[in-house]
């Protein structure tokens, strides 16, 4: 590792005037270096330093480091307005460091959440304004459509996290305007946002209105997110950028860095993707009720580095071009491009009483006979969100005590007689009738330990509106990568509400977002299973020949004989 200079604050000035603070991490040393760019809201100290190593280690490794207020936050001028003045401001920060002293012309840009996205904006100012294009990217849990990635999930909107988001940044948004009044009240509210909101408009954040984006998000404008959304913005645009796509299987972007990777291996660049067990922060071995094994624990610095100095220095990069982690085998597996999977259909059968016991529904490989689960949502009691991406508690998290509610419709398999290597996103098809002109589904797919825990796995929601009148429905599952051992059992568990990472739905056809919460109508839902209705719950397996690598497949060899 380099010594490392003492940091030098810049206030670099954008094209119309406004200055952005950020600090520079130098090595000791004659020799000119790549620049690394990182823009954050939070904070330029903050660094993402709560999931990746502090700037000065990777200065320490060969690199110029550039960490940014973006506008409107911690030191630089102007007003903070999501994922708006990123464009312009990051295509220009990428040209100013391109000609940053000691710097070799060459600039790559990293970061996580916020700047992630920004990042994307970023390549997006400059293809428009011929500008600096960076040389790579770190791209960490980062939204690609922030509407569907981050914002709201099967068209409904993410209660909780959306708030809880939106009062962090207008508190630094008052504080910068000098109103504190405004932060001490927002700081107030705080606590009871995170232990579960009762409406959808609170209090402080509709007094705080003007320092919050969060009323926009609520009016869900299609324009609003057209003008955010890198998706859309990078439209037309040639991908020939090199990126280090970086996701979770619990974090809340989590489509977000599937949908890029997709995106971006259109073009003719180096794509690598990396997705570990870990939510949003932090990214540990710990991860809610499971401890994900000494593999979980690096963290994701020294993938990062090793694609940086492949790309930016030409040196050879250890690391599987895919790397996913198998929650069931508590290890990274590698692959060459996306692996390959076959489908595997469990049916849905039952006796009638798959609601009001956890032990009536089965998934079977074969139709049962006709049947008819009835699952009654009762809005003063909605069935709570618990585990993974938006659950309380987050993570992997055993919900063996929800399914034992009589508001969930549970459906179990049978023990597994040999392991089942599980990767990609399940779905969930429903024939189902609904005495309400509106509801909500929450699919969750989880591992049944012998000993009774349900270790959440994977989940999926949606919200229907009076104008989706169908009678089947599909639910599409966030993606997942993990070996089931012998002797557990697959569930799913499906709920007419998830709350409070989402709003409880009304049944009256009214947005859930928009509903007061005594108009809530008690709502059935008839979930019809058997050869006329056949509701089934759709896996992906990796599938026995395909694309995957020679050490993919020798590996996954390797998985099964140790689980057995």
């Amino acid at each position: 590792m380099l010594a490392i200079r003492d940091v030098e604050t810049l206030h670099m000035q954008m094209t119309d005037g406004v200055q952005l603070a950020a600090d520079v991490y130098r090595p000791v040393g004659p020799e000119t270096y790549p620049v690394l760019v990182m823009r954050l809201p939070y904070g330029r100290k903050v660094a993402s330093t709560v999931v990746l190593a502090h700037p000065a280690w990777y200065a320490a490794q060969g690199y110029i480091v550039l960490v940014q207020d973006v506008r409107g936050r911690g030191g630089s001028q102007g007003v903070f307005r999501v994922l708006e003045d990123d464009i312009a401001d990051g295509a220009f920060t990428l040209s100013l460091a391109a000609d940053l002293a000691g710097g070799n012309g060459r600039v790559a840009s990293y970061g996580f959440s916020y700047h992630g996205m920004n990042q994307f904006m970023a390549l997006a100012g400059a293809k428009r304004s011929g500008g600096k294009v960076p040389d790579a990217m770190a791209i960490a849990m980062a939204a690609f459509d922030v509407r569907n990635h981050w914002a709201f999930e099967g068209d409904g909107f993410r209660l909780q996290s959306n708030q809880v988001w939106a009062c962090q940044m207008a508190v630094e948004n008052a504080r910068l305007a000098g109103d504190i009044a405004a932060v001490n009240a927002l700081r107030a509210a705080l606590p009871s946002l995170h232990s579960g909101p009762i409406s959808a408009k609170p209090e402080a954040l509709e007094h705080a209105s003007r320092y919050t984006h969060y009323h926009d998000w609520l009016a869900d404008d299609p324009a609003y997110w057209r003008e955010r959304s890198p998706k859309t913005v990078l439209e037309g645009v040639t991908l020939d950028v090199p990126v280090l796509h970086v996701g979770g299987w619990n974090d809340i972007m989590l489509e977000g860095t599937f949908a890029a990777f997709d995106a971006f291996s259109s073009g003719p660049c180096l794509q690598r993707l990396s997705v570990g067990p870990w939510s949003h922060l932090p990214w540990g071995r710990r991860v809610g009720a499971l401890d994900a094994g000494l593999e979980a624990a690096g963290g994701i610095d020294s993938e990062i580095l090793a694609f940086f100095d492949e790309v930016l220095k030409g040196r050879e990069n250890r690391y599987p071009k895919i790397r996913l982690f198998d929650v069931g085998r508590k290890a990274w597996v590698g692959f060459e491009n996306l692996p390959r999977t076959d489908e595997l259909l469990l049916h849905l059968t039952s006796g009638g009483r798959a609601a009001p016991t956890s032990v009536d529904g089965k998934l079977d490989d074969k139709a049962g006979s006709s049947n008819s689960d009835y699952l009654v949502h009762d809005p003063w009691r909605p069935a709570p969100s618990v585990g993974l991406h938006l659950g309380t508690p987050s993570d992997f998290a055993d919900r063996a005590a929800i399914d034992d509610r009589a508001d969930v419709a549970v459906y179990t398999s049978e023990p597994l007689d040999s392991p089942l290597f599980l990767v990609g996103a399940p779905d969930v098809e429903l024939f189902l009738t609904c005495d309400r002109p509106s509801f909500d589904l929450d699919c969750t797919l989880s591992a049944l330990a012998p000993d009774g825990a349900a270790i959440t796995v994977t989940a999926g929601h949606k919200t229907m509106m009076a104008h989706d009148n169908v009678s089947v429905i599909v639910v599409r599952m966030r993606p997942m990568c993990m070996t089931v051992p012998v002797g557990h059992c697959l569930r799913l568990s499906i709920q007419a509400a998830s709350f409070p990472a989402f709003p409880v739905n009304p049944g009256t056809g009214a947005r859930p977002q928009d509903a007061a919460f005594v108009d809530g109508l008690v709502t059935t839902l008839v979930l019809r299973s058997g050869d006329a209705h056949p509701s089934v719950v759709r896996l992906r397996l990796l599938a026995e020949t395909g694309a995957e690598s020679d050490t993919a497949t020798l590996r996954k060899a390797q998985y099964a004989s140790d689980l057995q």
